[in-house]
């Protein structure tokens, strides 16, 4: 691959406890339905490539334009599949922002609210894993995959980082039906609900492109 430009790619940081470690602490993730106890935010951390566009991954050269389009393609169908679902708009927005928020339904019925699909996020897999993409919607306090992890900043080496289970879950985590949230649901995890319990501390400081 050619050598790695810097990348226009989302700058997003948090403190950490550890240069290569989220802190974690007492709220719920805003990912899509998934096994109680469940935790995103802990296990094996991987290098991140986030993106806002499909343009944008291109033009920063870090990984191959194959890459980038089957890392989308994969965001696109974990969204439609496995978004954050919410009963009302309004809990929806209290996590993801005024106006972020939109309108779904399925087949068989039922209507629900999902945040916007930010942009996507690309993990490089450990011990010759390759590289795995997924969603990426911007929370009030950072940034989140769709499974409910979390981007971070590893400061020993100033790259983004995300565990490898916010990208790849195991499949009883992935073939899990959505949960549709509650406002009762939301404000019993201090905002964040999707079925899987994890905690973080910590700000996030930045944006895209910056």
């Amino acid at each position: 691959m050619s050598t790695r430009k810097r990348s226009t790619s989302l700058r997003l940081t948090t403190m950490l406890a550890g240069a290569a470690s989220l802190t974690l602490a007492g709220c719920d993730d805003p990912g899509a339905g998934a096994q109680a106890g469940w935790d995103p935010n802990r296990g094996e951390q991987v290098e991140a490539f986030s993106y806002k566009s499909l343009e944008e991954c291109k033009a920063a050269n870090e990984v191959s334009d194959q890459q980038c389009d089957t890392s989308w393609a994969t965001a696109q169908k974990d969204d439609q599949k496995n978004a954050p679902r919410y009963e009302a708009r309004a809990s929806c927005e209290d996590v993801y922002g005024a106006g972020n928020c939109v309108p779904r339904s399925e087949q068989g019925g039922g209507s629900f609210f999902t945040p916007l699909l930010t942009g996507f996020v690309i993990g490089r897999m450990l011990d010759g894993g390759g590289y795995r993409g997924t969603g990426l919607y911007r929370g009030n306090d950072g940034y989140y995959s769709t499974w409910g992890g979390r981007l971070g900043r590893d400061y020993g080496t100033g790259r983004t980082v995300i565990t490898r289970e916010s990208i790849d879950p195991p499949d009883v985590i992935r073939n899990a039906p959505p949960k549709v949230q509650t406002r009762t649901s939301v404000v019993s995890r201090g905002g964040f609900g999707g079925g899987r319990s994890y905690a973080h501390s910590g700000g996030f400081k930045g944006g895209f492109g910056g």
